[in-house]
């Protein structure tokens, strides 16, 4: 959500000062690519933009793309492929040999349902969603179906009918709800009722992670400074009195253990114990492991975690399938810093269903 948010922001500047603008947006990805499906790039009529959808190859060509598309005032989709001398026609050699497709989208301010606004609302959503779009529509030549290029959450497929009377809204949400279970955004390619083939881009949108962390002690700094950079919201728990300047300008939120019940835990939450305290440790088991947060880390050896288990029968912590004790990524960490980075790493991979493995030993697509 970090790059959603800087997007919007920008967004926000242009439209206060009338500029116009454009939204690049991957829509599909054959292949390899750097970035995937959902990543933009907002470009701006005086040359600002933010967002990327590659690792700086194509931004070049893009920037011209986006200035085209709004001075024409209608959206285009551009593919480039660098499976077959694509790159030349750009003037730099591409490394990634992929096919991407990109949606080039004039912003229309005043359009209070346009992506941007779509995409503003999702940040306040703490679970997550799936965003629809067409992507074949151009080939009919038909210019009013041009609202359709941008997305609609699963709720809101209603126009679509004014695409074909013969596409079912209730499929469209029967593999939304697929995809979302499956967590990975998706091109699909499915045929109307006329057996007329189109093609769908389900994309998956995650809220933005949410850490807690508890204590206060010189490893907590370095943690939450990796997450702000991830643009992660962070809490901490611990003695109010006891946090350092630091860790208070650090964090989002500060809460006293007094206050651990006013903390919301859903499903984009981690939650790592860090206090160095194992008393206090025993009682933020208590009252997190019930709520069942998505990652639930302890700092410390296993045998620390095995005595608090054998203390507290009731609730298993063991057997707790999303426990994380030891916390961290088996790197050889040492320092503070190195303990963030293998923690936060962890977390990641968490989320996103990974293992946490080299890459070189994964076979296949890296992205899948």
């Amino acid at each position: 959500m970090k790059e959603i948010r800087q997007i919007i922001e920008l967004y926000d500047q242009l439209k206060s000062e009338n500029i116009p603008a454009a939204l690049a947006v991957v829509v599909n990805v054959e292949q390899s690519s750097y970035r995937r499906i959902g990543a933009r790039l907002l470009v701006a009529a005086d040359g600002r933009y933010v967002g990327g959808i590659s690792g700086g190859c194509l931004e070049g060509d893009a920037l011209k793309r986006a200035k085209l598309a709004i001075h024409s005032g209608r959206p285009a989709v551009h593919t480039y492929d660098t499976t077959d001398g694509e790159d030349a026609v750009i003037g730099i050699g591409l490394g990634c040999e992929g096919r991407i497709d990109v949606l080039f989208s004039p912003v229309d301010y005043a359009d209070e349902n346009n992506e941007l606004e779509m995409l503003r609302g999702c940040l306040s959503i703490r679970k997550p969603v799936v965003l629809v779009r067409l992507l074949d529509v151009f080939q009919a030549d038909d210019w009013s179906a041009y609202n359709l290029v941008r997305p609609r959450l699963i709720t809101d497929l209603t126009e679509f009918k004014a695409y074909s009377d013969s596409l079912s809204s209730n499929r469209l949400m029967e593999r939304a709800a697929e995809i979302l279970a499956g967590g990975r955004s998706k091109v699909d390619s499915l045929t109307d009722e006329r057996d007329q083939p189109f093609r769908v881009l389900y994309e998956t949108l995650h809220p933005r992670p949410r850490l807690i962390l508890t204590g206060y002690n010189y490893d907590i700094p370095a943690t939450l400074a990796a997450a702000r950079l991830l643009d992660w919201e962070t809490i901490v728990v611990a003695p109010i009195r006891k946090l350092t300047r630091e860790i208070t300008a650090l964090a989002d939120q500060c809460f006293d253990y007094a206050q651990v019940a006013q903390i919301d835990v859903d499903e984009a939450t981690a939650i790592a114990l860090m206090s160095h305290d194992y008393d206090w440790d025993r009682v933020m088991v208590q009252h997190f492991l019930p709520l069942k947060p998505t990652y639930f880390g302890m700092l410390g050896p296993r045998k620390r975690m095995i005595k608090m288990d054998e203390s507290l029968p009731e609730l298993d912590l063991a057997g707790y399938e999303n426990l994380y004790a030891p916390v961290g990524l088996d790197i050889g960490a040492e320092t503070p810093e190195e303990i963030a980075v293998s923690l936060i790493a962890e977390i990641v991979a968490c989320f996103r269903n990974r293992s946490g493995g080299g890459l070189r030993k994964r076979s296949g697509s890296i992205h899948v």
